[in-house]
């Protein structure tokens, strides 16, 4: 066999063990340029670790009902076993009178339960975001105490378990409102900077009149109307929340449009939103995942203010804003203004360092 021969063996018998491990590599495989991306990003301890600390927060949060609530999460009696946090139960169902759903602080609940040689297992806090401490130790708002480990508002609820809820409902708003926002705003800054021409200057006269309209006071006259709800409050704020990211995405597609590669895809027939999906969208999209973080921390501050300032969610709702509130009417409860301030500053403060840890990520001048 000559060397030639036993060279193309060679070859065909390492082509062989690419194929077989190719499966393997795809899946492994990370490009030179989001290995440096990924990189950068670590390379930012503090906002590795806000990110994770964020994360942490928000699914504990997740399962608020399961930490702080008024209603048992499993209640045994007479050898069967009943969960009140999925399920309504009457006091019947526990040889009381009423066939209202069972108050299980109340006394005389627990003794029936305990008469039957039954039990009950409590989350770790025994408030929900609405329950009323019907015993404080002092006229609320109490101070902080072994029972209310935050204490209470001016309403005697608690305040840790209203913390929990409203850290929660905060940033799922938050979150929600920076997707829908992002969808729309790259949408229309992609259509603007592709097609440029009469489409963009007559979709920046737009959104110039558009952004001069007071927003503050457009919810003032809807909550005057109607009582605003998150969702409410989600679709008014997005109206005027989706302009943020239109001014970036637009002039990444106007830069980019006349590149070789676009202008040859064009010639070869296809279609425009192909184009601006698969070849332009990419490259649009790393400035604004740079701008997501700062986003979500602006979303979350706005509905903290309208809550502030008492044109955000229905009265009762957990909310920070509400809380803070509270605290400014409150000077003689420090615990109220400080649990606020504290929550709220922490949690945008770890926002904002994980948006510079993206920002280095996402920057090219950093190798």
């Amino acid at each position: 066999m000559t060397q030639k021969e036993m060279a193309s063996d060679e070859d065909i018998a390492n082509g062989a063990h690419g194929l077989a491990d190719a499966p393997e590599r795809r899946r492994l495989h990370i490009s030179p340029l989001n290995q440096r991306r990924l990189h950068n990003f670590k390379k930012n301890k503090r906002g590795v670790w806000s990110l994770w600390i964020f994360l942490i927060l928000f699914f504990i949060s997740l399962f608020a009902e399961f930490i702080a609530n008024d209603k048992p999460l499993v209640v045994s009696f007479e050898g069967g076993f009943y969960f009140p946090v999925f399920a309504a139960y009457p006091e019947t169902a526990f040889g009381g009178d009423f066939p209202t759903e069972a108050d299980y602080r109340d006394p005389f609940v627990q003794e029936l339960i305990e008469k039957e040689g039954g039990w009950v297992l409590w989350p770790p806090i025994h408030y929900s975001y609405q329950t009323i401490n019907l015993d404080p130790p002092t006229p609320a708002p109490s101070p902080p105490s072994s029972e209310n480990w935050l204490g209470t508002d001016d309403q005697s609820r608690d305040v840790l378990a209203r913390l929990i809820y409203g850290f929660r409902i905060s940033v799922l708003f938050g979150l929600t409102l920076t997707i829908f926002s992002t969808f729309v705003g790259v949408a229309a800054g992609a259509v603007q900077g592709y097609f440029g021409g009469w489409v963009d200057l007559l979709f920046q006269r737009f959104i110039e009149i558009w952004t001069s309209i007071p927003q503050l006071y457009l919810i003032i006259i809807i909550a005057a109307v109607i009582e605003p709800n998150f969702w409410i409050l989600l679709f008014i704020l997005l109206l005027f929340s989706w302009v943020a990211l239109v001014g970036v995405v637009r002039a990444e597609f106007l830069r980019a449009r006349n590149f070789e590669y676009v202008m040859a895809a064009r010639a070869m027939g296809v279609g425009n939103t192909k184009i601006m999906v698969r070849h332009l969208l990419p490259n649009a999209m790393v400035a604004t995942l740079t701008f997501i973080p700062f986003i979500l921390n602006g979303s979350i501050t706005t509905l903290t203010s309208l809550d502030f300032l008492g044109f955000g969610l229905p009265p009762g709702s957990p909310s920070l804003g509400e809380l803070l509130k509270q605290g400014k009417d409150n000077l003689q409860a420090p615990w109220l203004g400080v649990t606020a301030f504290m929550t709220i500053a922490v949690m945008l403060s770890l926002l904002v360092f994980v948006g510079e840890a993206v920002r280095d990520a996402f920057d090219p001048r950093k190798n």
